[in-house]
């Protein structure tokens, strides 16, 4: 086997995925939830590990498609239950699925490891190699994301630990825009203060960004460098991205992932005196604030959920609470949408990714009901219809490409790492 592992380590959960180094199929995925929950809480920690098909017919070549009488394999998913008090543990478990279910990475480690990393700062402009030097760097940062980066290198050292002898590359949200000029990522406060604490804008989904606006080129078969795009990566956190030649222009996410569209917790774009306002007449803290504009507002904090499948039931039932988070949804995706048109000088290719902006025919169709005048023109029948490869959603006369392309963030993160394991 030869394979590369894909890490995402969150607060309490980790995921996982191991996938071909040549062929990229996917071997096996896994998802431990609950680490860090006390002993005896009621709430034990949960794994749950996926062999896919793929891998099973490596096991028994005779099941590999062909002949009719094969009979037809699907993915297997096993679960286990118990105490998971740290990220070292929750590797543990994860080494225990591999060794009871396989693939095994006891007889086969891994060629390399790749980690997510959400906060890259300005130090970090591509995948990255782990040596104890990034370690600190990766702990410098979590003062500009305080949930992330912790959580991040706790998996990271874990998986040192459990793979000393591989190489670990680390694979930043923020690499993909450090492309952007100093005009799109400045903030207009006092530079000095600025400068001093890091206060810039980063941009996040990097990963995402980057996969999308390169598939959409090769599916057109057409040269990266030569399309100006516009990604909206829309899932419960949503971003959007102007991308010139396959380099980051201008996004909305900023300092944090608090900036810019409307999401399922998540304010997105605020006056800041806002802040101010609540701190004097409300008398909310800091913490208040925070946890007020990241976990209570968005979608949740206008209609009481965050789902955005629950706003289309409640609009579609006349609810108004419901029909006005989705009217701000809609109005922040066309005013981005209007506001990066114009920094590119124009579009030649509109791509929608994620959760939402993968299943969601409306919210497509509404992001881009006023853009006719650019040359954006929707096919309602490509549109509405289901399927989980990239497509075109727009009519053969329209002089904008609008497409679904379903994201691979692993896929990217696996693509990076070999790259600079095989340097």
């Amino acid at each position: 086997m030869s394979a590369v592992l894909v890490v995402n380590s969150g607060s309490s959960s980790l995921k996982y995925q191991l996938l071909d180094a040549d062929t990229e199929e996917v071997l096996a995925s896994g998802l431990v939830e609950r680490i860090g929950s006390p002993a005896g809480s009621g709430a034990a920690g949960v794994a749950t590990h996926t062999l896919t098909s793929a891998a099973l017919r490596r096991v028994d070549p005779s099941l590999a498609d062909g002949p009719s009488e094969a009979p037809t394999l699907l993915d297997a998913t096993f679960t286990i239950e118990r105490d998971i008090v740290d990220h070292s543990a929750a590797f543990q478990v994860m080494l225990e699925a591999f060794g009871e279910h396989g693939p095994s990475l006891a007889d086969n480690p891994p060629l390399a490891v790749g980690h997510r990393v959400v906060h890259g700062g300005a130090r970090f402009f591509e995948p990255t190699l782990i040596t104890p030097l990034v370690e600190i760097n990766i702990d410098e940062l979590s003062m500009l994301a305080p949930l992330h980066n912790p959580a991040n290198l706790s998996g990271i050292r874990a998986a040192l630990h459990a793979f000393p002898g591989v190489p670990h590359v680390a694979v930043f949200d923020t690499a993909f825009h450090q492309t952007l000029a100093p005009a799109a990522y400045t903030y207009a406060i006092d530079s000095a203060l600025a400068e001093a604490h890091r206060i810039r804008r980063y941009g996040f989904h990097g990963t995402s960004h980057k996969f999308v606006s390169e598939a959409a080129a090769v599916f057109l078969d057409r040269p990266l460098a030569d399309l100006k795009q516009i990604v909206f990566h829309l899932g419960n956190g949503a971003s959007a991205t102007a991308i010139d030649g396959g380099r980051s222009v201008d996004t909305s996410m900023g300092l944090t992932p608090l900036e810019g569209l409307v999401m399922g917790t998540r304010s997105g774009d605020i006056d800041p005196a806002v802040i101010f306002h609540l701190a004097r007449r409300a008398e909310m803290s800091t913490a208040d604030l925070d946890a007020l504009l990241n976990k209570k507002s968005g979608l949740l904090g206008l209609a009481g959920v965050s789902d955005m499948r629950d706003i289309q039931a409640g609009v579609e039932q006349g609810e108004p609470a419901a029909t006005l988070a989705w009217n701000v949804y809609i109005h922040r995706l066309r005013g981005y949408a209007g506001a990066y048109l114009a920094q590119l000088g124009g579009v030649d290719v509109i791509s929608f990714t994620a959760g939402v902006g993968e299943n969601s025919p409306d919210v497509r169709a509404g992001a881009l009901a006023t853009l006719g005048f650019a040359g954006v023109e929707i096919d309602p029948e490509r549109n509405s219809a289901r399927g989980r490869s990239i497509r075109v959603i727009s009519t053969d006369d329209s002089p904008v490409t609008v497409l679904v392309v379903p994201t691979n963030e692993e896929l990217e993160i696996a693509r990076q790492t070999l790259a600079v394991a095989r340097a």
